[in-house]
């Protein structure tokens, strides 16, 4: 197991960075779709166009979501209460904070929502 603080500071860079890139993308999407036709029914890019911006747009609220689980364990971190489940109050599993830093729950809790 790595240490927390280290795990959880790679996670939130790489997520930044993440948001960073999806933003460019996003932003990209959305200017090229200014220089053409609004018309959806009868452009064959149209479609594409829309799910694409609808894709990354979504990609980039789960990104922001995690950013914010990443910061919330920070804070759980300080306080002593990090790795421990909010539901049974039990340690989550080492290997589970690897593979998920801002968990709050353990596997056993987390397979009973």
């Amino acid at each position: 197991m790595t240490d927390p603080a280290a795990r959880l500071a790679t996670r939130r860079t790489e997520t930044v960075a993440l948001i960073e890139s999806l933003d460019r993308r996003l932003a990209g999407i959305i200017e090229s779709s200014e220089h053409t036709t609004n018309d959806d029914e009868h452009d064959p890019e149209g479609v594409t166009v829309a799910f694409e911006r609808a894709q990354v747009a979504g990609l980039l609220a789960q990104a922001r979501t995690e950013l914010q689980a990443l910061d919330a364990a920070a804070e759980r971190l300080a306080a002593g209460t990090y790795g421990i489940c909010e539901r049974c109050g039990n340690p989550i599993a080492p290997e589970r904070l690897d593979a998920l830093p801002a968990t709050t729950r353990c596997i056993h809790c987390a397979d009973l929502r």
